[in-house]
Protein backbone atom coordinates (compact mmCIF):
# COMPACT_ATOMS: atom_id res chain seq x y z
CA UNK A 1 0.00 0.00 0.00
CA UNK A 2 1.14 3.42 -0.62
CA UNK A 3 2.49 5.98 1.82
CA UNK A 4 0.08 8.93 1.57
CA UNK A 5 1.97 12.19 0.41
CA UNK A 6 2.33 14.76 3.35
CA UNK A 7 0.08 17.70 3.55
CA UNK A 8 2.59 19.60 2.17
CA UNK A 9 3.15 17.96 -0.51
CA UNK A 10 -0.59 17.27 -1.17
CA UNK A 11 -1.37 20.74 -1.12
CA UNK A 12 1.73 21.59 -3.32
CA UNK A 13 0.66 19.16 -6.09
CA UNK A 14 -3.39 20.90 -5.75
CA UNK A 15 -2.01 24.18 -6.64
CA UNK A 16 -0.58 22.77 -9.56
CA UNK A 17 -3.63 21.30 -10.86
CA UNK A 18 -5.30 24.89 -9.82
CA UNK A 19 -2.49 26.94 -11.52
CA UNK A 20 -2.99 23.94 -14.90
CA UNK A 21 -6.67 24.89 -14.55
CA UNK A 22 -6.42 28.81 -14.69
CA UNK A 23 -4.12 28.60 -17.47
CA UNK A 24 -7.06 27.13 -19.70
CA UNK A 25 -9.82 29.28 -17.92
CA UNK A 26 -7.08 31.93 -19.13
CA UNK A 27 -7.92 31.23 -22.26
CA UNK A 28 -11.45 32.09 -22.42
CA UNK A 29 -12.58 36.03 -23.10
CA UNK A 30 -14.74 37.50 -19.96
CA UNK A 31 -15.81 36.09 -16.83
CA UNK A 32 -13.58 32.84 -16.97
CA UNK A 33 -10.49 34.58 -16.99
CA UNK A 34 -12.24 36.69 -13.97
CA UNK A 35 -12.60 33.61 -12.09
CA UNK A 36 -9.45 31.90 -12.94
CA UNK A 37 -7.85 34.95 -11.13
CA UNK A 38 -10.46 34.45 -7.89
CA UNK A 39 -9.63 30.26 -7.96
CA UNK A 40 -6.18 30.79 -8.63
CA UNK A 41 -5.19 33.04 -5.42
CA UNK A 42 -7.37 30.75 -3.25
CA UNK A 43 -6.29 27.48 -4.94
CA UNK A 44 -2.77 28.24 -4.49
CA UNK A 45 -3.26 29.64 -0.72
CA UNK A 46 -3.90 26.38 0.51
CA UNK A 47 -0.44 25.06 0.18
CA UNK A 48 1.24 28.32 1.08
CA UNK A 49 -0.74 28.27 4.38
CA UNK A 50 0.00 24.91 4.95
CA UNK A 51 3.60 25.20 3.96
CA UNK A 52 3.74 28.70 6.36
CA UNK A 53 2.13 26.82 9.12
CA UNK A 54 5.45 24.57 8.98
CA UNK A 55 7.40 27.09 10.55
CA UNK A 56 4.57 28.30 12.99
CA UNK A 57 6.39 30.27 16.35
CA UNK A 58 3.98 28.53 18.37
CA UNK A 59 1.24 25.69 18.03
CA UNK A 60 -0.99 28.45 18.37
CA UNK A 61 0.32 29.79 15.67
CA UNK A 62 0.48 26.94 13.35
CA UNK A 63 -3.51 26.07 14.28
CA UNK A 64 -4.10 29.52 12.88
CA UNK A 65 -2.29 29.22 9.24
CA UNK A 66 -3.95 26.10 8.99
CA UNK A 67 -7.51 27.75 9.60
CA UNK A 68 -6.38 29.99 6.77
CA UNK A 69 -5.59 26.96 4.43
CA UNK A 70 -9.05 25.21 5.14
CA UNK A 71 -10.78 28.69 4.91
CA UNK A 72 -8.75 28.67 1.12
CA UNK A 73 -9.40 25.29 0.40
CA UNK A 74 -13.03 25.94 0.95
CA UNK A 75 -13.42 29.17 -1.26
CA UNK A 76 -11.61 27.16 -3.58
CA UNK A 77 -14.20 24.33 -3.63
CA UNK A 78 -16.87 27.43 -3.82
CA UNK A 79 -15.30 29.16 -7.28
CA UNK A 80 -15.34 25.27 -8.67
CA UNK A 81 -18.72 24.47 -8.04
CA UNK A 82 -19.42 27.90 -9.45
CA UNK A 83 -17.26 27.34 -12.61
CA UNK A 84 -19.76 23.90 -13.32
CA UNK A 85 -22.88 25.78 -11.94
CA UNK A 86 -21.87 28.12 -14.87
CA UNK A 87 -21.20 25.86 -17.53
CA UNK A 88 -18.10 27.29 -17.79
CA UNK A 89 -16.08 23.95 -17.53
CA UNK A 90 -17.79 20.68 -17.79
CA UNK A 91 -18.42 18.79 -14.39
CA UNK A 92 -16.36 15.51 -15.82
CA UNK A 93 -13.42 17.49 -16.10
CA UNK A 94 -13.41 18.92 -12.21
CA UNK A 95 -14.61 15.94 -10.90
CA UNK A 96 -11.15 14.84 -9.22
CA UNK A 97 -10.25 18.01 -8.25
CA UNK A 98 -13.04 18.53 -6.20
CA UNK A 99 -12.99 15.30 -4.99
CA UNK A 100 -9.01 16.02 -4.01
CA UNK A 101 -10.37 19.93 -2.15
CA UNK A 102 -12.90 17.78 -0.55
CA UNK A 103 -10.29 15.53 0.92
CA UNK A 104 -8.13 18.85 1.73
CA UNK A 105 -10.66 20.08 3.50
CA UNK A 106 -11.09 17.37 5.84
CA UNK A 107 -7.86 16.59 6.51
CA UNK A 108 -6.80 20.29 7.29
CA UNK A 109 -9.65 19.81 9.62
CA UNK A 110 -8.58 16.96 11.53
CA UNK A 111 -5.04 18.46 11.52
CA UNK A 112 -6.55 21.60 13.29
CA UNK A 113 -8.96 19.65 15.70
CA UNK A 114 -5.85 17.29 16.83
CA UNK A 115 -3.74 20.21 17.46
CA UNK A 116 -6.13 22.16 19.57
CA UNK A 117 -6.96 18.98 21.06
CA UNK A 118 -2.74 18.33 21.86
CA UNK A 119 -2.32 21.96 23.23
CA UNK A 120 -5.39 21.55 25.55
CA UNK A 121 -3.37 18.48 26.88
Amino acid sequence: MNEPLPITDRTFEFGIRIVKLCQVLDEKPGVGRTLAKQLLKAGTSIGANVEEAQSGQSKADFVHKMEISLKEARETKYWLKLLIATNLIPETRLNSIIKESDELIKIIASIIVKTKQNLQN
